[in-house]
C-alpha cells in the first residue's frame, strides 16, 4: 500500500515505522526522488505546503502537529561535508541496546563560534560488543572519546556481570571515566537535553553533515511529545548525540605541554618538554 501519513502516529503507522518485522518493510519515496522536477519546481511544490505538513507530503515523515519535539526545518541545519580542523574538539556518544537499536554519534566543536556539528551517526542493531567495536572501526571512529549513560554501569549476563562501558572498553573503545552528566556532575536531565539542542538548532549553532546522519535526522523528525511529556521511542541517535554534546566540555582540552624556558622548541619528543593529560579521557 501507499499513503502519505498526514494523520501523524496512527497505528498504522507505529506499526510498521517503530516495530521492525521480516513480514514487511517501509519504502520511502521523498519529493527530492522525483528527479523530474527541476529545483526550481521542487520549491514551489513544497512552499505551498502549510509548514506543519511538511515534512508529511515531502519526506513521508507522520505529521506531529504541535507535539514535535524538534519544529524545525531539518533541512536548514544540515551542511555539507568538510574536513574538520584539528583544533577543535571531538567526541562519541553512545546509546546502549540490543532489542532496540544502539546508536553511535561523533559530534566536533567549534568553539571560537561555539557550533556543534554532528559528523556521523551509526544505528546498529542485535550485535555484541566486539561487532560494535569492529563497525566502529571501520566507520573510522575509534579513537574518539565515547560518551555513555548511566545504565552503562549496570551488571548483564551477557557480560558474565561486567558494566557495560567496561566491556567495551575491555574491545578497545576509549570509554569517559563516568557517565554522561550536565556541567553539575549530577543532573541527567533529558529536558535540559533537548532543550539545548532545539536552541541551537533555532540559533544556527548545531549542524548536521549531509549523508552521514540519515538515522539520526529521521528520528528527529519523528520525536515527538504526547500530553506534554516526551515519547521515549526511536530515540536512540538522539540519545547519543545529546549525551556526546553533556560531555562536550571534558574535550575542551587534550592535556599541557609546558617546557623548560631555555628549551628551543623541536619537532619530536625531548626530555625539556612534559605533557599533562586530561583524565577525562584516556587517549
Amino acid at each position: 500500500m501507499t499513503f502519505t501519513p498526514i494523520k501523524g502516529m496512527s497505528s498504522v503507522v507505529k506499526r510498521y515505522l517503530l516495530e521492525p518485522s521480516p513480514d514487511r518493510a517501509v519504502i520511502t519515496m521523498t519529493l527530492a526522488d522525483a528527479e523530474f522536477y527541476s529545483a526550481a519546481t521542487r520549491a514551489a511544490i513544497s512552499d505551498q505546503y502549510p509548514e506543519h505538513e511538511r515534512d508529511a507530503r515531502i519526506f513521508g515523515i507522520p505529521a506531529m502537529g504541535e507535539g514535535r519535539v524538534f519544529p524545525v526545518d531539518l533541512e536548514k541545519i544540515v551542511v555539507d561535508p568538510f574536513a574538520i580542523p584539528s583544533h577543535w574538539a571531538q567526541i562519541g556518544g553512545v546509546d546502549f541496546g540490543w532489542d532496540h537499536p544502539s546508536a553511535w554519534c561523533h559530534l566536533a566543536w567549534d568553539r571560537d563560534r561555539d557550533i556543534v556539528y554532528l559528523i556521523r551517526t551509526l544505528r546498529l542493531r542485535r550485535l555484541t560488543p566486539h561487532e560494535h567495536v569492529e563497525k566502529i572501526r571501520e566507520a573510522g571512529l575509534n579513537n574518539l572519546c565515547w560518551a555513555w549513560p548511566a545504565d552503562g554501569k549496570r551488571q548483564t549476563l551477557e557480560g558474565a556481570g561486567l558494566p557495560l562501558m567496561k566491556q567495551y572498553e575491555n574491545c578497545g573503545l576509549d570509554m569517559l571515566f563516568e557517565h554522561a552528566t550536565w556541567d553539575d556532575g549530577t543532573s541527567t536531565s533529558v529536558e535540559a537535553g533537548v532543550a539545548q539542542m532545539l536552541d541551537r538548532m533555532k540559533g544556527g549553532r548545531w549542524k548536521v553533515f549531509r549523508g552521514q546522519n540519515a538515522a539520526w535526522l529521521e528520528e528527529a523528525r519523528l520525536y515527538h511529545r504526547k500530553d506534554g511529556l516526551l515519547v521515549k521511542e526511536g530515540d536512540d541517535a538522539i540519545s547519543a548525540s545529546r549525551y556526546a554534546l553533556m560531555m562536550l566540555r571534558k574535550m575542551g582540552l587534550e592535556g599541557i605541554v609546558s617546557k623548560r624556558k631555555d628549551s628551543a622548541y623541536r619537532s619530536g619528543r625531548s626530555p625539556d618538554w612534559l605533557k599533562m593529560k586530561n583524565p577525562a579521557c584516556r587517549r
